[in-house]
């Protein structure tokens, strides 16, 4: 029988599957989403926030996994559940709040409010509020990027509603015919809306329409963020390669409902509690325990650090000015002059 001494030498001397960097990075980056929705949603219940907010929360680990997979320079799109996809890409938390609240110093000058967020430096191409819209955007984004011979790619978001559409399989034709170089992530978070995958799809696997196009398609653990790192980068070795497309099926949950008006009464207490047992946040502060990265000082220091952004991300919200009417009239064409505009 293993001796304390040996039993704490054989934990110490496990390799971690990444570096310390890497689960710190996904600790913070999802810890501000967490953060910044449950703000968003509390801030909606005083009618700060207003028409529609779609939270993420639950659902992080879909977008953080993503980026340490993906190089600078890859496009992002997604739906309207768009908050936490460019604050997980680095874009100012005071320019998100602030499109939220509607006000000019938005990250869309307020005029896109919660389901239109965009930050092209980032390369986020949306928040889009047509269910399964973006889905041939961003295979078009992918297009462009390998018409001028890059190495890049794009992710394109959406969710279990979206595979419906037309557009959906459309755009896997064309993916696998032309090998485009995109990633289809399908965030399957059980419900589209308020009903269940069981009760609108014959085919409740949905990696599995992928397979219809021939196309790569896998499901993946994606309340686990190192199962959606490692199932996006060989998505992206494929694509760079010149292989063309693949079909990932994050399996997902969110603890709250569709948006803000929807009290998810279709669904148990305990099938909500079940899946925060597998919280990807809790997993990761799991793994850093485990492989002695950080002490409980760490969390205590990144908590309060969080919580003070997303304060003044708040603050800044709040203290910024509604656009000016005029401003209704610029961003539309972009001809300046465009002459059946009138004031």
């Amino acid at each position: 029988m293993a001796t304390a001494k040996e039993k704490k030498t054989r934990t110490a001397s496990v390799k971690a599957p990444f570096p310390k960097e890497t689960y710190k990075f996904w600790y913070e980056n999802m810890l501000l989403m967490r953060r910044f929705e449950e703000k968003a949603g509390q801030l909606y219940g005083q009618q700060k926030i207003r028409g529609f907010c779609h939270l993420y929360i639950g659902q992080e680990a879909c977008a953080s996994g993503a980026i340490s997979a993906l190089k600078k320079g890859d496009s992002y799109i997604t739906a309207y559940r768009d908050h936490a996809h460019p604050l997980a890409l680095g874009t100012d938390p005071k320019a998100i709040m602030a499109e939220l609240f509607g006000k000019e110093t938005g990250v869309s000058k307020g005029k896109g409010g919660s389901m239109h967020i965009f930050d092209k430096e980032r390369h986020f191409f949306g928040g889009h509020g047509i269910v399964g819209g973006q889905i041939p955007l961003g295979l078009g984004l992918a297009f462009a990027e390998m018409y001028n011979k890059t190495d890049k790619l794009c992710i394109t978001y959406m969710g279990d509603g979206a595979v419906r559409q037309g557009a959906f399989h459309e755009a896997l034709n064309l993916a696998m015919h032309f090998k485009v170089p995109v990633i289809f992530a399908i965030e399957n978070n059980g419900y589209a809306m308020g009903t269940s995958v069981e009760r609108t799809s014959n085919v409740t696997d949905l990696y599995k329409l992928g397979e219809a196009y021939d196309m790569p398609s896998a499901p993946v653990d994606a309340m686990n963020v190192e199962e959606v790192h490692n199932a996006v980068a060989k998505a992206a070795a494929r694509a760079r390669k010149g292989d063309g497309p693949t079909l990932l099926e994050f399996r997902t949950y969110r603890y709250k409902g569709h948006s803000m008006s929807d009290p998810a009464k279709y669904r148990t207490k305990e099938e909500v509690e079940g899946y925060k047992q597998r919280d990807p946040i809790e997993q990761v502060k799991a793994s850093i325990l485990k492989y002695k990265f950080a002490d409980e000082s760490y969390f205590k220091d990144i908590e309060a650090k969080t919580k003070q952004l997303v304060l003044e991300a708040v603050k800044f919200a709040e203290e910024s000015k509604f656009p000016d009417p005029g401003e209704i009239y610029n961003d539309v064409y972009e001809q300046k002059d465009y002459p059946f505009i009138k004031d």
